[in-house]
């Protein structure tokens, strides 16, 4: 796992893009699909140390199972 994880700015960009698809299988198996997470384009030009993740837009029924997913994470 990549988290908390220091990065040189060569790396960032495949970094991120490893992270999004590590959230994307950990989400899948659990029954929420983000088809449109990405690299925010903006962030990854500029000097800030890690590009930020775009989540994109979901419908409704993603919403209410990631809903789901989080309220069940808590116990």
């Amino acid at each position: 796992m990549l988290v908390g994880m220091v990065v040189r700015d060569a790396e960032r960009i495949r970094v991120v893009e490893e992270v999004i698809a590590q959230l994307r299988a950990e989400l899948l198996a659990l029954g929420v699909l983000l088809p449109s997470a990405r690299v925010d384009s903006v962030s990854a030009a500029s000097e800030a140390p890690y590009p930020l993740v775009d989540l994109g837009c979901v419908n409704l029924d993603t919403a209410m199972r990631l809903t789901a997913v989080l309220h069940g994470a808590r116990g």
